[in-house]
Order: C-alpha cells, then structure tokens, then sequence
C-alpha cells in the first residue's frame, strides 16, 4: 500500500520523475559495452585454447596447468559479466519477462543488489582465487614480495565478501516477512 502524500502533485514534478527515472535507461549502453567485453574473452579464450591444442605434445605440464587455469579464469570472468549484465539489467534498468523460459537462469528470480552483490564478490573471490593458484604455480619465478601482496590482496576479497553477505543477511528481507 503506497503512503498518502498531503502534497500535490506539479506537472513539474511529475516531469521531474519521469526524467529521473528514465535516466535508467542510459546503463543500457554500459550492459552492451559488457557484452562487447564478453565477446573479446572470448576470441581471447579461443586464442589460449589454441597454444593449448597446438602445444600438446610440447608443453610442460606446468604450462599446460597454467594455460588451463587461464582458461578457467576467463570463463569465470565471463560468468561474472553474465550476472552483472543480466542481474544489473533486470534489477535496474527493465524486467527481462523470461517466466517460464526453459533457460532462465534459477537466480534470476529472486535477484535484486543485495543478492547481485554477494554473487558478484563470490565470483570475485572465485576469480582471485584462480590467480592465486597461478602465482602459486609460477612461484619460483616471484618474488616473495609478489607472493605476499597478492595473498593479502585476496584476503581483502574474502573480508570483504564476508562483510557484504553479513550486511546482506543484517538487512531486512521483505520476502521473509
């Protein structure tokens, strides 16, 4: 139930409103930026896949972990631009009207920025994660400083993350009431 407001409503304020939330409309060109950016890790995914095939009888296997764990580093920053391009339109911008489509993905449903926020610093912590592993992996060729600030890097992402989904359950969920 909306609340009763005493006051009148101007022809300028309801212009005003109109503008005001149009300007959502104008995050359009940043999502189709993000599906251009989509589609250069992909040619760049495409690009690692190759060294990998064509290397195969060649490469070490700590080239081949590292060339595979660069791969897995693209798909999850793609997955990661998926939600912010489909979770940030639809929670933002316009519905996406996909009810009852057979690839509608399950989060979707009960997306908004609170949930967009934790699955992004998830994935993120994800994503580092893999970069770690990488600097781990490629370790004899860092230096200890290297090694340490991208550790303490990481453990920023997991503080981080863990405030967000703290503050996220703090908050009140309409839903739940």
């Amino acid at each position: 139930m909306k609340p009763v407001s005493n006051h009148p409503i101007t022809a300028s304020n309801k212009i005003l409103s109109s503008i005001l939330f149009g300007s959502r409309w104008l995050q359009v060109p940043l999502y189709l930026g993000l599906i251009v950016a989509q589609l250069v890790y992909v040619v760049h995914f495409m690009i690692e896949l190759e060294h990998l095939v064509v290397g195969t009888f060649s490469l070490t296997e700590e080239a081949i972990m590292l060339i595979v764990l660069g791969l897995i580093d693209v798909v999850m920053i793609s997955n990661l631009l998926i939600m912010v391009i489909v979770g940030g339109y639809e929670t933002f911008v316009s519905r996406l009207n996909l009810e009852g489509h057979p690839d509608e993905p399950e989060w979707l449903s009960h997306v908004n920025a609170n949930v967009l926020k934790v699955k992004l610093a998830t994935a993120i912590i994800g994503i580092s994660s893999i970069h770690l592993l990488k600097t781990f992996i490629n370790a004899p060729n860092l230096t200890d400083k290297v090694l340490m600030w991208q550790t303490i890097i990481h453990m920023a992402f997991i503080v981080s993350a863990v405030a967000i989904a703290y503050i996220d359950k703090l908050m009140p969920n309409p839903s739940k009431h």
